[in-house]
């Protein structure tokens, strides 16, 4: 056994996949294990399966690693008598942690995305989404200009107004405000009934996005109307676009192939699974430009689209959001299963684990947990449709 814990473990992955990369529906980090207990070997799956479970306490890793959270929605019991409770029992009693990167694993770099980039034979550049953990956020406050320095301290002290190594940043300029207070309303300035207007100033200051909530209740309440008029936008991106963080990447194979070509090339780099690899668009066409993300990728098929690629990888595609894609031109798709496009993340997180502890055994537990296990063809031309 080493001194290695859990809670080492745990920040080298999460240094390597940080949780504020997450999505914000995600279920991301420690799911059952104590951080303080010794680890001497960590396993690595994409799901936690009842069979990969078992397999996990019966190679005696201390850490189970997987991609998709086991609670990522809600229970109301984890009793070893349900599905989820069975691999929670499974995993204490056998004194195996578990710990979850998903969509963190996603968008980090290196992440999943860049790991399947590089199967299908491109270098990972630019995400398809970017998903910037540090995102800024520009406000604009209408306030009556006697009171317009009061509210900013207030909300500089809370975070707002930092550009770079300058603080209390702010700009204003005057003009005029006009509302009608309303049955029910209980005016600062004017009456209720009456049009009421007066000199304001808007002021504008930037604040990272993570103290929106905060910025909020603080504006509420040192403003002095009962109902600020105030406006806040997320900042783009603005830096190098090539190595942001985010979802999906896209990138360039060395020379152009038909997608009849590039598809079994695609489909001979990822996990084998009865699924297979299938692709939609003119099979002649030739393909240089690539867009790919791991897992369930039709939520992007606009944005690859603007983007001009050629083909998009990707798992998971359904009928009516593929024929509408290509009626409006956008481009050809190759469809994988979610878990062949996934599951070579393994071995990028167990190198994440093996570099920073060298003396941790590590593990990729290569159990297929895709859920297809038949796929069928006819075999005569009776079943064929003209």
């Amino acid at each position: 056994m080493t001194d290695r814990t859990v809670g080492d473990i745990v920040a080298a992955l999460e240094e390597a996949y940080p949780p504020n990369l997450a999505e914000s529906w995600d279920a991301v980090g420690l799911i059952c294990g104590d951080p303080a207990e010794k680890v001497s070997k960590v396993a690595f799956a994409l799901d936690c399966t009842q069979a990969v479970a078992d397999r996990a306490v019966e190679l005696g890793a201390d850490l189970l690693v997987v991609h998709h959270p086991l609670l990522l929605r809600g229970v109301s019991s984890v009793a070893a008598n349900t599905p989820k409770g069975k691999v929670i029992h499974t995993l204490v009693r056998g004194g195996c942690a578990l710990f979850a990167a998903h969509t963190n694993a996603d968008s980090a770099r290196p992440g999943v995305s860049d790991k399947l980039a590089e199967l299908v034979g491109i270098t990972p550049g630019r995400p398809i989404k970017v998903v910037e953990p540090n995102s800024t956020d520009l406000w604009g406050v209408h306030v009556p200009a006697a009171h317009a320095q009061e509210m900013l301290e207030k909300l500089f002290d809370a975070g707002a107004g930092t550009i770079g190594n300058y603080s209390h940043c702010s700009f204003a300029w005057d003009g005029s405000g006009g509302f009608t207070p309303e049955d029910g309303a209980d005016p600062t300035d004017g009456v209720v009934g009456e049009h009421y207007s007066a000199k304001e100033t808007r002021v504008q200051f930037v604040a990272p996005t993570k103290l929106r909530a905060r910025l909020v209740s603080v504006l509420r309440e040192v403003h002095p109307y009962e109902e600020p008029a105030f406006d806040v936008v997320t900042l783009e991106y603005t830096g190098d676009i090539n190595t942001a963080t985010g979802l999906g990447r896209v990138g360039e194979l060395p020379e152009a192939m038909t997608l009849r070509e590039f598809t079994q090339q695609v489909a001979n780099a990822l996990p084998v699974t009865e699924w297979g690899v299938r692709a939609a668009g003119d099979p002649e066409q030739m393909v240089k430009k690539v867009a790919v993300s791991s897992g369930s990728g039709d939520s992007f098929l606009g944005d690859v689209a603007r983007l001009g690629v050629d083909v998009y990888v990707t798992s998971d595609l359904r009928h009516h959001p593929v024929d509408e894609h290509l009626r409006a031109g956008g481009p050809a798709v190759i469809d994988t299963a979610h878990w062949a496009s996934e599951f070579p993340w393994t071995t990028q997180a167990s190198e994440v684990v093996a570099t920073a502890y060298p003396d941790v055994q590590t593990e990729i537990i290569s159990l297929r947990t895709d859920p297809w296990t038949i796929s069928a063809h006819a075999n005569n031309e009776t079943n064929e449709t003209n």
